[in-house]
Parts: C-alpha cells; structure tokens; sequence
C-alpha cells in the first residue's frame, strides 16, 4: 500500500472517527437524562460501535462487510472501550470533569488505538503488507 493510500485511510478514518464520535455523543446526551452516566455511555458506545463497522467497512477502508469482521469488529473494540472507561473514570471522578464532557475528551485520547486495531480486523493481511517495503520506481521491474 502505497504512502498516499495510507494517508487516505487515516484521512477517511478520522472523518468517520467525527461522524461516529458526533453520533455516540448525541446518543449518549439524548439517554443521559433518563438513566447513570455511564449506563448511558456504555449503552451510546454498543449502538455507535455498530455503526462504526458499516461505515469503517464501505468508506475508510474500502472492503466488504461480513459476519465474521462483525463479529471480531467488538473484540477489537474492547481496547477503546477500556481506554474511554477509564478516562471518563479519571475525568469525572478523579478530575471533577462534567459527566457531559467527559466522554468526549476520553474518546478523543482513544482515537490511535481505534485506528490500528480496527484496520487490522477489517483489512486482513494489512499489518504485514504495511512492513513490506515498497518498490522504488528505479527499482521495479516493468515488463
């Protein structure tokens, strides 16, 4: 994969990151006043993951969805959910942050960790292809 296609999918990645991240947000505002904060968070978090996949899928990466990338598409969510939980933990408990602000700023720390992982579930053989080094142009052979 080429610099520029890579470059592309970190681009395509964060603009999905600010839609699904916009939409966890208003989900999680939207249930905050009827149930616990984290309740809420925990509850935004599922629904958004979901949609996350779809859109990670078909846009940023550019492969098809399955049930199998579906069903490794949580686990690799778990990293994110623990880095988010226990940054919204430390920023309402320990900080004094507003539990209306705190998931964002956590799920803002979480993003990197979100990238590399997700990548590595939706694009099969994509860590390895990345290590590889690429042909020069004075070094490929046309023939």
């Amino acid at each position: 994969m080429s610099r520029r296609e890579q470059l592309g999918q970190i681009f395509r990645f964060a603009l999905v990151g600010g839609v699904n991240t916009a939409t966890f947000f208003g989900i999680y505002l939207l249930l905050h006043p009827w149930m616990p904060y984290f309740a809420a968070y925990s509850l935004a978090f599922v629904l958004a993951m979901v949609g996350s996949f779809f859109m990670n899928t078909y846009f940023t990466y550019r492969t098809r969805p399955t049930w199998k990338k579906f069903v490794l598409f949580p686990l690799t969510n778990v990293t994110n959910y623990v880095i988010q939980s226990v940054g919204l933990y430390v920023l309402v408990t320990w900080v004094g942050m507003d539990t209306r602000i705190a998931p964002l700023v956590a799920a803002i720390v979480a993003i990197p960790f979100t990238f590399l992982l997700s990548r590595k579930i939706l694009v099969p053989g994509a860590a390895a292809r990345a290590e590889e080094p690429q042909p020069t142009e004075a070094g490929s052979s046309r023939g």
